[in-house]
């Protein structure tokens, strides 16, 4: 077999041996699942007859934040699901298993592409469970062309690889799960600091900076842009390059990180 295929074969087992452990092991997906759910139904029922009140000027009702809330929460669920990667690959790296497959014949790099893509189809699957239920409570995009729709798709397809590899990174580094768990909380906590809830003009003054020079702020205004048909602006090509950036730079650093050979 040439070498492609043989990487092929490889990182297509690795990808099946991390689906069978989150199928077995689901509790670590499901509570990351739940923290955007209990957001999503949190803000709209408890706050979103105030929170609509404050976006549109007062004459809004809990429709219309609900319409403005859901981009952000999609995004939130694949920041949330990419925290899942690390503390796995941090699982592997502490409990030997890496160490084994090091003295194996298989494609060194498979192991590391399991899990990314193994990540991303989780993350796929998270953001339509949760849009299932973001239009169940009364969600709607009858605006969005087809074209819009596979836009928006893509958008958070790239945005889930680009958080991916960051994540895979950040479970290289860690000593072990419980660090992997720390080291990714930021990739949940910055949609809070981003236009997923309010607009960003609706800041403060010294807050702006930190809600605009983010990643997960244009791609949510590029999102809702999308499926709503706001103004979209320059948000779409700094969401782009954000997560073209957030790749490269997570595939060098997992992939360094990876090949160095343990102490």
């Amino acid at each position: 077999m040439s070498t492609l295929a043989l990487a092929v074969r490889d990182s297509n087992t690795m990808l099946r041996r991390n689906l069978l452990h989150a199928r077995r092991y689901p509790s670590m997906t499901l509570n990351l699942l739940l923290t955007p759910i209990m957001m999503l139904l949190l803000f709209v029922y408890i706050f979103g007859d105030v929170m609509s009140a404050g976006i549109t000027g007062g004459g809004g009702d809990r429709s219309d934040y609900i319409a403005y809330i859901v981009p952000g929460i999609l995004m939130m669920t694949i920041g949330g699901t990419t925290i899942g990667t690390a503390v796995s690959v941090s699982m592997d790296m502490t409990e030997g298993i890496i160490a084994r497959f090091r003295t194996m014949a298989i494609h060194r790099g498979s192991v590391i592409v399991g899990h990314v893509v193994g990540s991303v189809l989780q993350c796929v699957l998270s953001v339509v469970f949760v849009g299932a239920v973001a239009v169940a409570i009364g969600f709607r995009s009858t605006d969005a062309t087809v074209l819009e729709w596979l836009a928006a798709f893509g958008l958070l397809a790239l945005f889930a690889t680009a958080l991916t590899w960051v994540a895979v990174g950040m479970g290289l580094v860690s000593p072990n799960p419980e660090a992997a768990s720390n080291n990714a909380t930021p990739l949940i906590l910055l949609p809070f600091l981003s236009s997923a809830f309010i607009p960003v003009d609706t800041m403060p003054g010294w807050f702006r900076p930190i809600a605009e020079y983010q990643p997960f702020t244009p791609a949510i205004e590029t999102l809702r842009g999308l499926l709503l048909g706001t103004e979209i602006g320059n948000s779409g090509w700094l969401a782009l390059a954000w997560c073209l950036g957030l790749a490269v730079l997570g595939y060098f650093w997992s992939t360094s990180k990876f090949n160095r050979d343990p102490k």
